[in-house]
């Protein structure tokens, strides 16, 4: 199996999951990790127990649905 073959299946299987860990987060987001924790507290998105992020609620996070409201 060529790299090419093995990264983009990985970037296939990556789509699929329901919780990603933070570092497929961010290779999901295509952020960097001070811009992709500011978004997170912005939209208060946080790990849950285990670490993992919920992709639900990062793919709202991208569309702009979960924004906290300004006190």
């Amino acid at each position: 199996m060529k790299r090419e073959e093995t990264i983009a299946m990985r970037a296939i299987a990556l789509c699929f999951k329901p919780y990603l860990k933070p570092e497929e987060a961010l290779i999901y987001c295509n952020l960097g990790r001070t811009q992709f924790a500011k978004k997170c507290d912005e939209y208060s998105v946080y790990k849950n127990n285990n670490g993992y992020f919920k992709k639900e609620d990062i793919d709202r996070m991208l569309s702009g649905e979960l924004k906290r409201k300004e006190l």
